[in-house]
């Protein structure tokens, strides 16, 4: 794959967008639909490669590769292009009679002009793909920077884009972090980045320079909070979770990071557990085909070590197979709440256990609502009253109660972080609005414009309209 690129040519690229814009060739609803309806119709017929991709770079199945990837992009395209020609109609307001004669005020949904999107390696397919339609139906022009970290998914992405779109129009860029700054060095009028807080930082920074408006999809610096009250439902929960760090071998922005567990029910728990991850991957996850690994050597060694670190408290898995870099889901008991191991991102298959007991479950929550927030939090409970007085008053992107994950796939609702799991949201009307800006637009008459607003404001004449004024207001 060819990562050759100079700044000047990424310069050219963005200009030859801009000059392309201006143009108003994006601007039509009608066009922007045929563009994605051709986008997923490329989709499609590159399905099998597709999968294929996904196998060599994060050995996913088929099975996985179309749940996690390839069927939520089609689901969100489908959810777009029904729903672009409502979303992107003006805006009608009366004008208010402070504005007479004027009695019109629109407000047009306008696209912001040529965007950046970064996109990270753990969903390739769905977290550029998903953003383009985003951004595609704002009516902007796009270039993507996709991951060096999956080199076969950017190859069939570049491939895609490439047999769909004319460079002025979208353009992937291949490379490392080196393209990346040579990418933000440039002028443009959005970016959207999806990856880590660390990164957001250095994005945002560098967009300052600029004063470009960016859109960050963070996984959260201190990690997404599961919490198991004693009233939950053991065997269901246990079942729920394990099938979730089981997916993408932990490697989701929105997975379990650490689960705390009431004492009560911690020691029926973890057994439950340990017995959901043997009955969906077999007594070895590493032997299963069905499991997928780590994206490099680097993250394989930074889990094995961290379980290593952990080694005298793992009560199932610990092991891996640096060869196929999978590591088996490990479950670490107990481990205190203010431990390293939960203060951090794990992004792989460890999930520590921190026990607490049931009526102290608001000391709890408090502790985790003083740290940075999450980017999803997951609680199970009977106690329904709880659980949404709870979720209403906590902070953080999105989440579930006795469920996992599956928010992310809920027609009509935003997805999206806050503090340090990022800002913005998109998906469906969101990811629009995301990608517009609404400009206000007055229509003045005339005729029969009132001398209400100019001067003299003093003097009898100035009481007069101040009084006429007062009555309006």
């Amino acid at each position: 794959m060819e990562t050759g690129h100079t700044e000047s040519e990424i310069k050219e690229t963005v200009e030859r967008q801009r000059e392309w814009f201006r143009k108003g060739e994006t601007l039509p609803v009608k066009w922007r639909i045929e563009q994605l309806r051709k986008l997923k119709a490329c989709v499609k017929a590159h399905e099998e490669e597709i999968i294929s991709a996904l196998r060599s770079d994060l050995g996913r199945s088929a099975f996985e590769a179309f749940l996690c990837d390839i069927g939520p992009f089609i689901v969100e395209t489908d959810e777009t292009i029904a729903g672009l020609r409502r979303w992107a109609r003006p805006e009608r307001h009366f004008s208010g009679l402070m504005c007479f004669p004027s009695t019109l005020t629109k407000v047009f949904k306008m696209p912001y002009g040529t965007v950046l999107i970064i996109s990270p390696f753990n969903f390739p397919i769905l977290l550029t793909l998903g953003v383009l339609v985003a951004a595609i139906s704002g009516g902007n022009t796009a270039v993507i920077k996709a991951s060096s970290k999956s080199p076969e998914c950017t190859a069939i992405l570049k491939k895609i884009i490439e047999e769909t779109f004319p460079p002025e129009y979208v353009t992937l860029i291949d490379g490392g972090h080196d393209v990346a700054d040579m990418c933000l060095a440039q002028r443009f009028d959005k970016i959207f980045y999806t990856g880590s807080p660390k990164v957001g930082r250095h994005v945002m920074a560098e967009a300052a320079k600029n004063l470009t408006p960016v859109a960050l999809e963070l996984g959260g610096e201190t990690g997404n909070w599961c919490v198991v009250r004693a009233d939950a439902d053991i065997r269901d929960t246990a079942r729920k979770i394990a099938f979730f760090k089981l997916c993408n071998a932990g490697q989701i922005c929105i997975e379990i990071n650490q689960i705390a567990v009431a004492e009560e029910i911690a020691g029926e728990f973890l057994e439950a557990l340990k017995a959901e991850f043997i009955r969906q991957t077999g007594e070895d996850a590493t032997k299963s085909e069905d499991y997928p690994k780590l994206i490099t050597e680097a993250a394989y060694r930074k889990c094995s070590d961290m379980a290593d670190a952990y080694r005298d408290r793992i009560v199932y898995g610990g092991f891996g197979d640096s060869q196929t870099r999978r590591y088996s889901p490990t479950i670490i008991y107990p481990v205190d709440r203010d431990e390293d191991i939960v203060r951090q991102e794990l992004f792989c298959p460890l999930l520590p256990i921190v026990p607490f007991k049931d009526s102290e479950i608001d000391s709890l929550m408090n502790m985790i609502a003083e740290r940075e927030h999450p980017l999803a939090m997951y609680i199970f409970t009977n106690d329904r009253k709880w659980a949404e007085k709870t979720m209403s008053s906590q902070q953080f992107g999105g989440g579930c109660i006795n469920e996992v994950c599956i928010h992310l796939m809920v027609k009509g609702v935003p997805f999206g972080g806050t503090g340090h799991s990022g800002m913005g949201a998109y998906h469906g009307v969101w990811g629009f609005r995301e990608f517009t800006h609404p400009q206000t637009v007055l229509y003045g008459r005339t005729k029969f414009n009132l001398s209400l607003r100019e001067r003299p404001y003093s003097g009898k004449e100035g009481m007069k309209k101040l009084t006429f004024l007062k009555k309006f207001m």
